[in-house]
This record gives structure tokens, C-alpha cells and sequence, in this order.
């Protein structure tokens, strides 16, 4: 019996999408601000212009909420201006922090963190423009090397003409990029930190290979956009269903 039925059933696949929640719920913003970021890491591309144009384009085309075009924010010169975090008494002034003068690794990038803190700023910058939902944050894009041990698939055929696929193990020198984006959601209306989220991806070269540091950074910035994007509005993972027939 079982054989039977078995024999009669066919299988067939129907296309499925399942929509996913945002992980921030902006319902109370028609607008968003992309401010700018305290960028560093190489000099070869503006990681902080670069950003901003990408993000302001994606949300144009991706999401329901208005983008603002403004310019970008120096944050940089921002956060050396600003009083430091926490400190609203004149007569009780708090230590002064040393801004790195060239962003080259994450540490450096800890001195600016009490920037996305200073609710007055950004309570200031969403008057501006009209309280809108702001993103901003900070962004490492540096170059980065590695040696060591790589496997990879070689293809050989016998005497007979018969193809065989083995691992290889090759000693080699690579060298890349890393992307370390962090975003922070700012509501403008109070300057308050509605939600922060941070990114990592990386790509190794071969040394012999040449890719330009512009091509690579949006090479690196594709594969997080789309996660970017659900934090702020509903996304759609399209797959498929097996069921018998």
C-alpha cells in the first residue's frame, strides 16, 4: 500500500515569501535624516561621504520614510567642540578627551562614542530639520593583510580522461579590506538613542590582484545593506515550498 502511494505522488515546489518585521519601529517618523559618520582607516576612500551617499539612495528606493537632503555633518569637528557627555554643570566640568587627529583603528574611534550620546546636539540637529529619525554613527574601512594556509579545489584527470575534484592546500600571501560600520538611531525630537547596531565584513585578495579601495568598499557595503535596511522598514525574504501532489 505504502509502495503504491508512493508511486503516485509527485512533488512540485511553489514560490513563498514571508514578510519580516523591522527591527525598529519608526511609525511615529515621516523623515530621515543619514547626518554622517566619524569615519577612518585609509585615506583612499571617504568613508563618511561614501556612506551617506549609499545609505540616503537605498532608503530612497527601499523605504517609506522621506530622506532629507542636507549636508553632511562634520562630526569630527562636532565631537571636538562638544562638551563631553554627562557634563550639564559649568562648576563641575568633566575631563577633557583626546580626539585622535587620524582615525586608524577602532580604538581611536572610542573617543568620539560620547558624541552619539549628547542628546542636546542631536535634540538641536532634529529642530533643524523637523524631528526626523536620525542615522549616524561610525565607520572603520582599513586595509588589512594575511599569510598562511589556504585550501582550494584542483582539477585533475586521469589517464582514462576521468575528472577529479581535490583539496589543495597552498601557502599564500592575501591582502583586503575590512568594514566595521556602526549605526546609531537617533530620535530627533529628543536626541535620544533609539537603537544601535554594528556590522563586520571582510575580503582577502590575492597579493597579485589589484582592487581598486572604492570597488571593495561597496563591494563590502552590498553584503550589509539589506540588513541595514530592516532595521528601519519590512522586508520580504522570497524562497520556495516542496508539496506532493
Amino acid at each position: 500500500m505504502i509502495i503504491a502511494t508512493s508511486a503516485c505522488t509527485t512533488t512540485f515546489e511553489v514560490p513563498v515569501e514571508t514578510p519580516i518585521k523591522p527591527k525598529l519601529d519608526v511609525t511615529a517618523f515621516s523623515r530621515v535624516l543619514v547626518a554622517g559618520f566619524v569615519a577612518g582607516g585609509t585615506e583612499d576612500v571617504d568613508a563618511n561621504l561614501e556612506t551617506v551617499r549609499l545609505l540616503r539612495n537605498q532608503l530612497k528606493n527601499k523605504s517609506s520614510l522621506k530622506v532629507i537632503d542636507a549636508e553632511v555633518l562634520p562630526l569630527r569637528d562636532v565631537a571636538a567642540k562638544s562638551q563631553p557627555a554627562g557634563q550639564q554643570d559649568p562648576a563641575s566640568p568633566a575631563p577633557v578627551i583626546d580626539l585622535p587627529a587620524i582615525i586608524k583603528e577602532d580604538k581611536d574611534l572610542q573617543a568620539f562614542e560620547p558624541l552619539f550620546a549628547n542628546t542636546a546636539y542631536w535634540k538641536k540637529v532634529g529642530e533643524e530639520f523637523q524631528s526626523p529619525l536620525i542615522v549616524t554613527g561610525t565607520v572603520m574601512f582599513a586595509p588589512q593583510a594575511a599569510t598562511g594556509y589556504v585550501q582550494r579545489e584542483e582539477e585533475t584527470y586521469d589517464t582514462f580522461g576521468r575528472r577529479q575534484v581535490i583539496p589543495v592546500r597552498t601557502y599564500m600571501e592575501r591582502k583586503g579590506f575590512i568594514l566595521k560600520p556602526k549605526f546609531v538611531f537617533i530620535d530627533g525630537r529628543t536626541g535620544a538613542v533609539l537603537y544601535t547596531e554594528t556590522f563586520r565584513e571582510e575580503v582577502l585578495y590575492s597579493a597579485e590582484q589589484s582592487n581598486p579601495a572604492l570597488s571593495t568598499y561597496f563591494e563590502l557595503m552590498d553584503r550589509l545593506v539589506p540588513a541595514f535596511l530592516s532595521t528601519l522598514s519590512s522586508q520580504t525574504i522570497k524562497g520556495t515550498r516542496t508539496l506532493l501532489k
